[in-house]
């Protein structure tokens, strides 16, 4: 590569060599560097260095002596995000949390329920769930939480139709009707998967009722004040994606922007679907709110931990409204590793770094204020993308991809503000391929790293003290499932054990991996020789929580025995990733036989 396109490379962050998941120094192709300079219109003068916000650290001459807050064309961040207290919680998937009033999947009623039953009477001090982020209208509805239409606004497949106050205003007729759809809808709870088409047809049937209900227009009106123009834009697209369904890229030209010469027109012809669009936002901004004041009211000292997803769909909301923003023709991905020789690409459309601090970073931080709205802590997906990200031009494999970096630190000192400012704790899933000095920048900056038991091997006294501590992750193994080698059946079955490898080989490290575990858990006095599943399932718990991290979680699922991960990564269809329901309903979860023996061996430790 010639000095000169090297120089632009490193003048905008990209990288022309990359360490590989084995330490070993990878060059990147030529075109992959040109491809990824030219997303970016590199100049040779380099990217610009005047930005409307400067980020600064309380306490350093850049402060010059003022205390956290923002002032004109600066943001004085604290130096960390705020400490958590030691404390225990679940980690949950919200759809997969049915009840027996549930209409087919998990909602917000029912994690209010199960925050107040978790606090209550069992001690728990946090709830973490799977991104709550908006989906696009229409079927089909996307399956993973992880691939959302926008970060900025929820999933109205959530909300709790029969707890909504417009119920009791509706007219008789109107009320039965809803009564007779929600009769429809608790039918699916005895379905084996979560049919999210289903729940939108009956919720959406549902939802046009309650709409015509004006009692609390003047409340509404005011949350839409509120919110402005970023409500504003997600409800123009909402209303123009039911008239155009699939990405708006394939919209009619004169919409395909927010500042499309059609979209005004298309605004006041859509006006009622505006409308009801934003209407919806409302009503999950209540009942997420209501799911937090029942968390902190029954005695949790964080509450609801939210989950922020890496990225959104490239057709989806946030994209079109902030497109200016995201470098085209690139997706997000990783590169070859152990597992999977050929990388990632996971699909989404990364943003520009350059114009993302030329925005004032103002689309990170709405995105972060939305995630911690009524929320006691984030979660913050492939935390390693504050620094950098693994872009893929289009037309080329992951393997031709390189890292894009990005302003570490001013992101970090925005989250950690935007933390101050909620009161909420922040953890980073920094799981997988990190980069040297990462994992200690975090730590620094007050984040809690990811401590999983699967990838530890040392003893609970020796894991770090600011850390998330947990059994697995919902990309990993169950606790049952590691022991009966449940994933390894369903891997084999599909074809998806990676090039070259055999049944016997990754059953042969399987093995290993849970002698390792046994002789760990073992030391601690936590099993014995006739332990049974069972047993170790307890055994793996009790050994988290004895450890000195902060926060200690426990999968729901895992409690219960579910042997069946939430999530087979490098699947689609073949595997019904993010459709499975918890084996027992919430109503039950109290006389679980297991869960009662985690929960008290968890209690015990903590």
């Amino acid at each position: 590569m010639n000095a000169e396109l090297a120089g632009l490379a490193a003048a905008y962050g990209v990288a022309t060599e990359y360490a590989d998941w084995a330490g070993r120094p990878r060059p990147v192709p030529e075109a992959t560097v040109r491809a990824v300079l030219d997303a970016m219109d590199a100049t040779g003068d380099g990217p610009p260095d005047e930005a409307p916000l400067r980020v600064v650290r309380v306490g350093t001459p850049e402060a010059k002596g003022r205390p956290v807050g923002e002032y004109e064309g600066v943001l004085v961040a604290p130096r960390r995000c705020p400490a958590p207290p030691r404390t225990w919680g679940w980690m949950v998937q919200l759809y997969a949390a049915r009840s027996r009033s549930s209409w087919g999947m998990g909602d917000l009623g029912d994690l209010a329920r199960l925050a107040r039953w978790s606090a209550a009477d069992e001690g728990a001090g946090f709830l973490l769930v799977n991104p709550l982020h908006a989906a696009a209208p229409g079927l089909p509805q996307e399956a993973s939480p992880y691939f959302p239409a926008s970060r900025r606004f929820a999933n109205p497949l959530y909300l709790a139709v029969e707890e909504l106050p417009e119920v009791a205003l509706l007219a008789p007729e109107d009320r039965e009707t809803v009564l007779r759809l929600g009769a429809e809808a608790r039918a699916l709870n005895d379905a084996p998967l979560v049919d999210r088409d289903a729940v939108y047809r009956l919720k959406s049937r549902a939802f046009e009722l309650l709409f015509r209900v004006q009692g609390r227009r003047a409340a509404f009106e005011a949350y839409r004040e509120r919110e402005g123009r970023g409500l504003a834009e997600f409800a123009v697209w909402s209303a123009l994606a039911e008239r155009h369904p699939g990405p708006f890229q394939d919209w009619p030209a004169e919409v395909r922007r927010p500042d499309a010469p059609g979209v005004a027109a298309a605004r006041e012809e859509l006006a009622d679907r505006v409308t009801y669009h934003a209407w919806l936002q409302w009503l999950c901004a209540e009942q997420r709110a209501e799911a937090q004041r029942c968390a902190c009211e029954a005695g949790m000292p964080v509450g609801l931990v939210h989950d922020l997803a890496v990225g959104v769909d490239p057709g989806g909301a946030d994209a079109w409204a902030q497109q200016d923003v995201l470098a085209r023709g690139m997706t997000v991905g990783a590169p070859p590793d152990s597992f999977n020789q050929r990388g990632q690409d996971w699909r989404l459309p990364p943003w520009r770094p350059d114009r993302l601090r030329a925005a004032g970073y103002a689309p990170f931080r709405e995105m972060v204020r939305a995630v911690l709205a009524d929320a006691g802590g984030i979660r913050v997906d492939h935390a390693m993308g504050l620094f950098r990200l693994f872009w893929v031009p289009e037309g080329m494999s992951p393997a031709e991809g390189t890292y894009v970096r990005y302003p570490a630190e001013d992101l970090l000192g925005i989250l950690a503000y935007e933390c101050l400012q909620a009161g909420a704790v922040a953890i980073a899933e920094d799981l997988g391929t990190v980069e040297p000095g990462v994992p200690e920048t975090l730590r620094a900056n007050g984040l809690l790293g990811s401590a999983v038991l699967w990838f530890e091997d040392r003893a609970p006294a020796g894991w770090p003290e600011q850390a998330f501590a947990s059994v697995t992750t919902h990309d990993l193994p169950t606790a049952r499932g590691f022991w009966t080698d449940e994933t390894l059946r369903v891997q084999a079955e599909l074809g998806l054990l990676g090039e070259g490898r055999t049944v016997e080989e990754q059953r042969a490290e399987n093995d290993a991996t849970r002698a390792r575990v046994r002789a760990l858990l073992a030391a601690e006095g936590l099993v014995g020789p006739d332990a049974t599943v069972d047993d170790l399932v307890v055994a793996v718990h009790a050994f988290v929580a004895r450890a000195p991290s902060a926060m200690a979680a426990v999968a729901l699922g895992d409690a219960l025995g579910d042997p069946r991960q939430p999530n087979l990564p490098g699947t689609r269809d073949e595997y019904p990733s993010w459709r499975l329901p918890l084996p027992v309903p919430l109503d039950d979860l109290g006389d679980d036989p297991l869960l009662r023996r985690v929960v008290s061996a968890v209690r015990a430790e903590r």
